[in-house]
């Protein structure tokens, strides 16, 4: 008998550690073709595919075993595990990466585009045409400082900073095979500018923040017909979804790289929660709130839509949304920019939603934007914007409490950060590879860049 239960045990953890490397090796060549893809094709980087740090670094060691094939023609690279679970990215002049899955749907798109919006060299733009006067050695010092490793055995690879201040580019650096022409992922800092695209239509009276049965499978008597476009925004769903990196079968991971409809698999969970009760973080609602705009837009205009209303007039012309196969942008984390562009909307925020007179956010939008949302843990979050830094880049530090009270961040995976301070008529911008997060301190970083200016 003892024998048997030894052999059936013994079975059992080999058909999970099979399921599991089955599992492991489709979301590791999706991982792989998605970022190579971007990069290969959006940043405008020469590299060695097969040597990227993106997908080889620390912590993703396990995807140099991946091999991937790039082809330049049809703009795809396709990733494998020793030729298993083959998983492809393709790349569209003006749409950037898209992960195609081998079940998904790829009817999304429409018609072919006319037109590559965000694939020429990027604009300057007359505020921030060149680095100001008031560059001072005491700012230059701070910079060089955010370049360097303190750490040996947790890199920061910072890539690019800009910092803009009183509407002047006052520092600017790239780390070597960067400059400002580069388009970086800002990861979930696209989650900010998805709030902005929601705000132009609020303001537009397309949408209201008091919106209900926002989906077609939320209608009453459905409980998720109660949830209102304010609390998706704010994080208080109350849909159950698990925002964990470093588990491979959460919700997260599934939505982004093993789901061709990021938004109708978010949209799809059972709430966990009343509506507007509970503050939970979770990258699927920002891609239910993508889905909102694109019906609310119309499939017809939707593509060339988040240029004309909002990169065009602040003249962030690298700007490039990601979609998912279905077609709907992923909001919560595909977006590459330039620095300088990502510095551009950051100051469209300083500047109360107004650009060169011309007004893009409703008034209040900003106020409502970055007021704290009440069930979020101390109020560090407020309308898809971070109000307060988390203790992972330095928060909660004495560094963190010399940051003005009326800051407010946009951060992405891998330490991207967008830092508006209104007070102090400053943007600051840092983009780099920091695989493991707290190798990054924001906190720090903001705090002597105040002391230097």
């Amino acid at each position: 008998m003892l024998r048997w239960a030894i052999l059936v045990a013994t079975a059992a953890a080999a058909l999970w550690a099979l399921a599991r490397l089955w599992r492991v090796a489709a979301i590791g060549a999706a991982y792989r073709s998605k970022v190579l893809c971007s990069i290969v094709f959006g940043t405008g980087r020469t590299i060695d595919p097969q040597h990227v740090e993106d997908v080889s670094v620390d912590s993703y060691w396990p995807l140099r075993i991946f091999r991937s094939r790039v082809d330049p023609v049809a703009r795809t690279v396709t990733s494998s595990l020793f030729g298993l679970r083959s998983r492809t990215a393709t790349y569209r002049p003006g749409l950037g990466a898209t992960l195609f899955l081998p079940t998904g749907n790829s009817g999304g798109f429409g018609e072919a585009r006319h037109s590559a919006p965000g694939e020429g060299p990027p604009r300057i733009g007359p505020s921030m045409a060149s680095l100001n006067a008031r560059t001072t050695s005491s700012v230059q010092r701070v910079i060089d400082r955010a370049f360097t490793e303190p750490n040996p055995k947790r890199l920061r690879r910072t890539r690019a900073i800009v910092v803009v201040h009183d509407g002047d580019m006052v520092a600017e650096q790239y780390a070597p095979d960067f400059d400002a022409t580069t388009r970086l992922p800002g990861w979930s800092m696209a989650k900010s500018v998805l709030n902005a695209l929601v705000g132009i239509l609020v303001g537009e009276k397309r949408l209201s923040l008091r919106d209900t049965a926002l989906m077609p499978e939320w209608q009453p008597p459905d409980p998720r017909s109660a949830i209102t476009l304010e609390d998706l925004l704010r994080m208080r769903s109350g849909l159950k979804f698990s925002e964990l990196y470093s588990d491979f079968s959460s919700d997260v991971i599934e939505m982004l790289f093993n789901q061709p409809d990021t938004a109708a698999y978010a949209a799809r969970q059972p709430l966990s929660f009343a509506p507007g009760n509970t503050w939970s973080y979770a990258s699927g609602t920002s891609n239910i709130v993508s889905a909102i705009v694109r019906r609310t837009v119309g499939d017809r205009a939707y593509f060339d839509w988040p240029r004309a209303a909002l990169f065009d007039p602040i003249g962030m012309t690298s700007a490039t949304l990601e979609p998912d196969a279905a077609g709907t942008f992923v909001c919560s984390s595909f977006m590459l920019a330039t620095a300088r562009d990502w510095a551009r909307f950051g100051q469209l925020f300083l500047q109360d939603g107004v650009w060169e007179g011309r007004r893009i956010l409703p008034v209040d939008w900003v106020k409502f934007s970055t007021t704290p949302t009440t069930p979020s843990l101390l109020g560090n979050f407020g309308a898809h914007w971070w109000l307060k830094l988390g203790p992972e880049i330095g928060g909660g530090t004495d560094a963190a409490a010399r940051i003005p009270r009326d800051a407010f961040f946009a951060i992405g995976h891998e330490a991207q950060t967008l830092t508006v301070i209104p007070s102090q008529r400053l943007v600051a911008v840092r983009l780099g590879l920091s695989v493991y997060i707290d190798a990054w301190n924001q906190a720090e970083f903001i705090a002597e860049l105040l002391d230097a200016l």
